[in-house]
């Protein structure tokens, strides 16, 4: 006699949704990796060396060294420099954010989160929103520096609010191109060296340190088209005085066009490495 045992067939599960399309799951997993990335700051406080000394140190080089000789004054210097630092400074803290998520994709770290039941892009996001902090850090150091030195707001608080906060979300958008780096590239080393190549020329080819009319016309054509000397021009606005609506317009479309572009390459190139 045989039996024949059938297996009842298990209907696919259709209506589940996954972790990452739920309501706010994103923004959700994003803050908690986010936090990862906030404790891992406070937990090696030298990771802030870049953003506590290095904004002192650029205003003490080209202040003390150069003021004198391109403005005659050191304090009319220090008002017409210090907002453009910030940018500088800002930007270059952001290389971090792709040294660190190459150095956790290598360690294979991402693995263990790809293994997670959360949004794909969750890491990546999370990695550019926990270094937020440092850019605040940054900006808190150098005002704090500028005003022991003499450095003033020329127009009030709310405006140079506005400029703090257009840096900040200017940078949160270059991150998106250091994210790419940092998913494309093999090493960290090769993640920061590429970032370097990139932002110099983008922020030491500004108005950052001479007025424009005083540079050639090739680098004055640069500067024109420079997104950074943009975000300059804004701050120096909103800081000191100026002229704010043309150069504030011009950053915002730059800040959206930069993480509309960067932040899906960022996310399919993980994708594929993934």
């Amino acid at each position: 006699m045989t039996t024949t045992i059938r297996a009842a067939a298990t209907p696919p599960r259709t209506g589940a949704p996954r972790a990452g399309s739920r309501p706010f799951g994103l923004a959700r997993h994003s803050l908690s990796l986010a936090g990862r990335s906030l404790i891992k700051t406070l937990r090696t406080p030298e990771q802030l060396l870049d953003v506590t000394l290095q904004p002192i140190i650029f205003v003490v080089i080209f202040v003390y060294l150069l003021g004198g000789a391109i403005s005659g004054s050191q304090h009319a210097y220090l008002e017409f420099l210090l907002p453009a630092i910030m940018v500088q400074t800002v930007l270059f803290a952001s290389i971090a954010t792709g040294v660190s998520l190459n150095t956790d994709v290598e360690k294979g770290v991402f693995d263990r989160f790809r293994s997670l039941p959360i949004a794909r892009s969750a890491p990546l996001v999370g990695s550019v929103v926990g270094d937020l902090v440092r850019f605040v850090v940054c900006i808190a150091v150098l005002f704090a520096f500028g005003y022991a030195i003499g450095f003033r707001i020329g127009t009030d608080p709310l405006s140079t609010l506005a400029a703090c906060l257009l840096t900040i979300a200017f940078a949160f958008a270059v991150s998106w191109i250091g994210v790419l780096l940092g998913v494309l590239m093999r090493s960290p080393g090769a993640v920061q060296g590429t970032a370097f190549l990139l932002l110099f020329p983008l922020t030491f080819g500004t108005n950052m340190m001479v007025p424009t009319d005083t540079l050639p016309g090739w680098l004055q054509w640069w500067v024109g088209v420079n997104p950074v000397a943009d975000v300059m021009e804004a701050a120096r606005g909103l800081i000191i005085g100026g002229p704010v609506a043309g150069p504030v317009t011009r950053s915002l479309l730059w800040t959206v066009a930069i993480i509309a572009v960067f932040a899906p390459l960022a996310v399919r190139a993980y994708r594929r490495r993934a």
